[in-house]
């Protein structure tokens, strides 16, 4: 059963009233437009504006932003959660214990979700935010096999989901997983909001996060100025602006592309010497041949200005030393990734030094399993030091970052998780 429905029509399924620079308003645009639902995004300029559209005192009211559903109803700075109760998506476990629990809804977990519950395994999914992880924030993956006119991330996820659902799997929204035991036979994860989930098998697919800039003044501009990701729902809110995407990866080539076809002008800031050796060719001769997107290499991001709002940026060049203040938009970071595993050393699973989750033969050294593998088979390839445990996509040590290996990766781990459960 589909328990995630999905918008049926392209009206706007929820206005959101806001001012500029609205954190919580960027939040929001965030979630829907990676959920794939359809909005609206109305903002105000004045004071007058807020009481007439949005029926509050002020552009400085803390009743803002203002949603208003398809069916009338109207919430006041509501919380994702709240959010996603009124669409009907947050819901609880249906059964006390499953087959198979997966932790993160990117291209890996949802993969796996597909694949397990056609396979006829009780599966559940737990994501932390939206449907799609990081791939949803992508405007297009046009590299995507079968898709020879490109895909957004968030119709990708959107189709995947569907997909799974169809077949059975849940999915719990909005949820983290803090801490994990593993017993003999079944894994028990208990969740952010107390809820304790219990199965046979376990895959985690948490995938990666970006990495922060760590400037003064980051957390005061975060959703008023600076993004973290390709900021695909923000791209039409920047017309006629000048916008800067800080990186020089697949990721931020894409966030230009697109934020190419919306703003004044597009500035790539990459601190290597080029982009060749981190872009994919189709995405480099496209940025080359783009007359609003400008590529400053050897530059970094070091000082951040604004009031309320971000409002420019020093770039530094890291080889000269040379200073220049940039006026811009927006800030959208685009670089290295870490990976979603804190709770994994309290659960005595292994990670690498930086943080991702180590699997199958890379458990081994000279030849021999870790002390902590505990039976007489060796572990599977995509199984972590703990049996049952298995790892897939950009969260696991030595993955290649392609959506497409990650897909693949979900639907491999499937595999290993039968073999566990026949051997159990």
């Amino acid at each position: 059963m589909d328990n995630t429905p999905k918008a049926t029509t392209d009206l706007p399924s929820v206005q959101i009233i806001g001012r500029a620079g609205s954190a919580t308003a960027y939040k929001i645009r965030d979630y829907l437009q990676r959920s794939d639902v359809p909005y609206e995004w109305i903002e105000l300029a004045n004071d007058q504006q807020a009481r007439a559209l949005a029926g509050v005192d002020s552009l400085q009211d803390p009743r803002l932003p203002v949603c208003i559903f398809s069916d009338g109803t109207r919430m006041e700075c509501p919380t994702l959660r709240q959010i996603t109760e009124k669409l009907g998506w947050f819901r609880t476990a249906t059964l006390p214990e499953y087959d198979l629990a997966i932790y993160g809804a990117g291209p890996a977990g949802l993969s796996a979700a597909v694949y397990g519950a056609s396979e006829g395994l009780k599966t559940v999914v737990i994501e932390r935010w939206a449907i799609g992880g990081q791939a949803g924030t992508t405007s297009r993956i046009e590299n995507y096999l079968g898709f020879p006119q490109g895909i957004s991330g968030a119709d990708l996820a959107e189709r995947a989901r569907e997909q799974a659902c169809r077949f059975g799997a849940e999915f719990l929204l909005l949820r983290e997983g803090v801490r994990g035991e593993f017993l003999p036979g079944k894994a028990i994860g208990y969740l952010t909001d107390g809820t304790k989930i219990i199965a046979r098998a376990t895959i985690c697919a948490t995938g990666v996060q970006y990495k922060r800039l760590n400037l003064p003044g980051e957390e005061k501009y975060f959703g008023a100025g600076l993004y973290y990701g390709a900021g695909v729902s923000e791209a039409t809110l920047c017309e006629d602006d000048d916008v800067a995407v800080v990186g020089g990866g697949n990721s931020a080539g894409q966030a230009a592309m697109n934020f190419s076809r919306y703003a004044k002008a597009a500035t790539m800031i990459v601190r290597d010497d080029s982009l060749k050796s981190t872009l994919s060719n189709y995405l480099l001769d496209r940025i080359n041949t783009a007359d609003n997107i400008k590529v400053l290499c050897n530059t970094e991001v070091t000082e951040l200005h604004g009031d309320q709002i971000l409002r420019s940026v020093t770039l530094t060049n890291n080889k000269t030393g040379e200073k220049q203040n940039l006026p811009i938009k927006g800030l959208f970071v685009c670089i290295g990734a870490v990976p979603h595993t804190d709770w994994a050393t309290g659960a005595g699973i292994l990670r690498d030094e930086a943080g991702y989750l180590v699997t199958g033969p890379d458990l081994f050294e000279d030849g021999r399993p870790p002390k902590s593998w505990p039976l007489d088979r060796r572990p599977y390839f995509l199984e972590t030091n703990v049996p049952g445990m298995f790892a897939a996509g950009d969260v696991r040590h030595g993955s290649v970052k392609r959506c497409a290996s990650a897909v693949g990766e979900g639907a491999m781990a499937v595999t290993f998780v039968h073999r566990h459960l026949s051997d159990s």
